[in-house]
């Protein structure tokens, strides 16, 4: 008894101690409880026949009903792999960018040049995915400056937002060139770290340049690598509604309508609350069951080392 009151007075006057920072977490913990935690409540909508009149608990319970339906509907198998293809060739394509454009930032010894080029690069994670969006269709339109110089060489023009074959390559690539440099950061910052004394030691053995990056920054930035992989493969069915849903076109939709675009048609437009919680409960948990996996696949890579 002594032992745990004695454990008991010793963290009341940590927490005592210590309770600044303890305030400081409130307004997270706060809007932690009230955007991620309690509207977990409206998932019961996935299982429920919703009426607005009788409210979410005075609803019919209708078991895995939505579900069933959204797998054996038509869109299912279009919508899951238009989703899977558009955010696993983002992050392939995706992944590696940021940590070259990191390396390439490090070599720069000229501090201004350096901070320049860093604001140069962040900026387009600033420009609203609206904005984003209208540029593309301005750059890539019948009329534009792209097809301008197509039609200057070849004498053709493309339907770049008309044709479905486009549609994948445009989202990616404009999203790589948006968040490259800011998602760089994180690799900059980890580089930062290095011990200079590494780089002198290599220096003086007469390491080159890409000797120093194999053996130095690689391994530096690896830890880093690892757990950004996981979260980024994990998230893979996490496709933002926002650009996809912009950037549609009536004749793109074989390529463009995504699960969270069809969740936000019917749930939103439709009117059908209950089956487009069902859909997106469905696509979240398949999120869940990806990062596992891969978690587990990348401890067994990664020398039992994973998040």
């Amino acid at each position: 008894m002594k032992i745990e009151r004695t454990k008991k007075k010793s963290k009341w006057n940590y927490i005592k101690k210590n309770k600044s920072l303890y305030i400081l977490l409130i307004p997270g913990l706060v809007l932690t409880l009230v955007f991620k935690y309690f509207p977990m409540y409206g998932t019961l909508l996935a299982f429920k026949d919703y009426n607005p009149m009788k409210g979410i608990m005075g609803s019919a319970w209708v078991g895995m009903r939505h579900f069933e339906s959204f797998i054996h509907s038509p869109n299912f198998s279009i919508l899951l792999w238009n989703t899977v293809k558009l955010s696993a060739y983002g992050l392939i394509l995706g992944f590696l960018p940021p940590i070259i454009l990191a390396l390439a930032l490090n070599q720069l010894m000229n501090k201004k040049m350096k901070k320049r080029i860093q604001l140069i690069l962040y900026a387009p994670n600033f420009i609203s995915g609206v904005v984003i969006v209208g540029m593309i269709f301005i750059f890539l339109s019948a009329s534009g400056p792209i097809n301008q110089i197509i039609g200057s060489l070849t004498g053709k023009n493309f339907m770049f937002m008309s044709n479905p074959d486009y549609f994948r390559s445009i989202y990616i690539l404009s999203g790589i060139w948006q968040g490259m440099g800011w998602s760089s950061i994180l690799y900059t910052a980890t580089l930062a770290n290095v011990s200079p004394d590494l780089i002198d030691a290599a220096t003086i053995d007469g390491a080159n340049i890409f000797q120093k990056i194999k053996n130095i920054d690689l391994p530096a930035l690896k830890p880093v690598m690892v757990i950004t992989f996981i979260l980024a493969a994990g998230n893979i069915m996490n496709v933002g509604y926002e650009k996809a849903f912009l950037m549609q076109t009536s004749m793109n939709l074989p390529a463009s309508e995504i699960i969270s675009t069809y969740v936000y048609k019917v749930g939103l437009q439709s009117g059908d609350y209950a089956y487009s919680t069902a859909v997106g409960l469905f696509n979240s948990v398949i999120n869940i069951i990806l990062l596992f996996a891969v978690n587990n696949i990348v401890k067994h890579i990664n020398d039992g080392k994973g998040l």
